[in-house]
């Protein structure tokens, strides 16, 4: 078998390249037709592509540019025959239209481990978790803009090999999530994802960790679809079950007694139209923009103390590839106090509804700091029905709702929000509304995943290079109707994370990109009893001290959302016994 090369962005003494263990075949398909010369970009963080993008109109004049090199040599070409040919579903459609440079569209996921993995062992048990999810083994195929549509290979095995082990040291893991946030996974190249094994120390002199540092095109494929892959590869490295646990129910409480008509624009991010009283016209509001210092590359610490429940410490990644790249905060907080509950009732409201109200007052209150007008704030919150288990289908696979805040009870109740910190009645009536209005848009029947606009932009009657000027042209009319953040919130783990004698998992994030206008993501994973928090931020829209800001106040809301613990009743003083006469004293 050929010994995979190293992926390109990494260094020659990161990585050991070798061969990857068996994988299942597949009956070879005959190649389409429109396999022809030509490769679209696959960087979307500034750097050249490897060849030049032939899709749109516009770049068929324009002389290809030279590919880039890096210590590890010319950019590794396409090596493994394809066995199926794959139509790009409708949201990996949109997002290839969308491409930017500049904008990372990159997913990272970051798994914590107690102990030392064995590199041999973690490549390939990784490798055959690729091939128990051969979904995940594929490429973009070459384009032209005249083609109708966008194409994935599958492939046997990878093109490269996916598994790095960058040199360890203080910084290591720093510099592995800049590269998350600025070095994509090309597309080109099978799979799309990259795997950076770090050895990590918390404190000087105790044993090394490890930390599984997943980088994911985000055109390719989303998180949870990824997470189901780490979970295969630490069962096949430990040897134990894995299975996931059965999903939380969730108690059908009350529902809306009206229905509202939905806005009739549509969100060029493909989110439903926000739900509530909202004006259909009404723009949502926008993080103010704040920029209080020159921008400059390198990482930032982040130390903050929480306001309410407790305190939460993490470390901000601040990386820079131009002005609409990425920062990164990673933090983690308690899981705040919900409604104990009863045996005939379920809690009126969940923890990610508590996410969605904290995110809001976070919004509201920054825009109110830097004088912005009030305006209704709209959450973008991915949905995710697909199994867990090893027949989830890998790939993009959630739908965006949106949950509006603004209708006129939640207006009047805006100076009690205000407050610092809120009042109890009035965020225990957000809370309540925000739970009847998520418990409706999950059992909603599912429609297409980015709605009737997204369907009609991918429908073939007009080749790629003219639905993706058209996507791109519409996405820039309807962003100032865009959702005011996205809020993904992936909830419990639902898997061990058991590497064997590498311990199970004691800490994982996930971090969505944020492209613009919305310019701010905030994804959360719970773990045990904390929240593991990531924030990132587009640097168009704020640097790194605001951001941090930024994080402060939604740490303080989510503090605020907490139900109150029950008052402690001092016991009550015990009263001595009578005194009773001795025996065979007076009667």
């Amino acid at each position: 078998m050929t010994d995979l090369q190293p992926a390109p962005h990494d260094p020659p003494s990161a990585l050991r390249s070798g061969p990857p263990p068996g994988s299942p075949g597949g009956e070879p398909s005959s190649a389409a037709p429109d396999d022809l010369p030509g490769e679209p970009s696959s960087s979307r963080c500034g750097a050249p592509s490897e060849t030049p993008d032939t899709t749109s109109p516009g770049n068929r004049a324009k002389a290809p540019r030279a590919p880039r090199r890096t210590p590890a040599g010319p950019p590794p070409t396409p090596t493994q025959p394809t066995i199926a040919h794959v139509p790009f579903p409708v949201v990996d459609e949109i997002s290839r239209h969308c491409l930017a440079d500049g904008e990372p569209e990159t997913v990272h996921i970051e798994v914590h481990l107690p102990g030392p993995v064995d590199h041999g062992r973690l490549r390939t048990a990784f490798h055959q978790a690729l091939a128990r999810h051969p979904r995940i083994l594929m490429r973009q195929a070459p384009a032209h803009w005249w083609h109708r549509r966008y194409t994935w290979q599958l492939t046997a095995t990878p093109d490269v090999d996916p598994v790095s082990f960058p040199p360890p040291g203080p910084d290591a893991l720093e510099r592995a999530r800049e590269r998350a946030l600025t070095h994509c996974p090309p597309l080109h190249l099978s799979p799309p994802v990259r795997l950076e094994v770090v050895e990590h120390t918390t404190q000087p002199g105790t044993s090394a960790g490890t930390v599984l540092l997943l980088t994911i095109n985000h055109t390719a494929l989303d998180g949870p679809a990824c997470l189901r892959v780490l979970a295969t590869t630490a069962e096949l490295y430990g040897g134990t079950d894995n299975s996931p646990a059965p999903p939380p129910v969730r108690g059908p409480g009350p529902t809306p007694t009206t229905r509202h008509p939905a806005p009739d624009h549509p969100d060029p991010n493909g989110a439903t139209p926000p739900t509530g009283r909202t004006r259909p016209l009404t723009r949502p509001a926008r993080i103010t923009p704040h920029q209080t210092s020159n921008i400059s590359t390198g990482t930032s610490t982040d130390t903050g103390t929480g306001t309410g429940t407790g305190t939460g410490t993490g470390t901000g990644t601040d990386v820079i590839c131009n002005g609409t790249s990425n920062g990164m905060l990673l933090t983690e907080l308690p899981v705040p106090a919900r409604p104990p509950r009863t045996a005939d009732a379920p809690p009126p409201y969940t923890v990610n509804d508590q996410l969605l109200v904290a995110t809001c007052l976070m919004a509201a209150g920054w825009n109110r700091l830097h004088g912005r007008r009030t305006a209704p704030v709209v959450v973008t919150m991915p949905v995710d029905d697909r199994p867990r288990g090893v027949e989830m289908p890998i790939g993009n696979g959630t739908r965006l709702v949106s949950v509006g805040f603004g209708p006129d009870a939640e207006r009047r109740d805006a100076a009690l929000l205000a407050a610092d910190p809120p009042d109890p009645a009035a965020l225990s009536r957000l809370l309540r509304h925000t739970a009847a209005r998520t418990r409706a848009l999950k059992s909603a029947p599912p429609g297409p995943q980015l709605g009737l606009s997204g369907a009609l932009l991918t429908t073939p009657a007009l080749p790629v290079g003219l639905r993706a000027a058209l996507t791109r042209t519409l996405r820039s009319a309807a962003a100032p109707w865009t959702s005011t953040t996205l809020l993904s919130n992936i909830g419990r783990v639902p898997y061990p994370l058991d590497f064997g004698d590498a311990g199970r998992a004691t800490a994982v994030w996930f971090s969505a990109p944020a492209r613009m206008p919305r310019g701010v993501t905030v994804t959360t994973v719970s773990v045990g009893n904390r929240i593991q928090l990531a924030l990132r931020w587009s640097h168009a829209l704020l640097d790194t001290p605001a951001a941090n800001h930024l994080a402060a106040l939604f740490r303080s809301s989510l503090a605020a959302t907490a139900h109150p613990a029950p008052p402690t009743t001092p016991p009550a003083p015990t009263t001595p016994p009578a005194p009773t006469a001795p025996e065979g004293g007076a009667r």
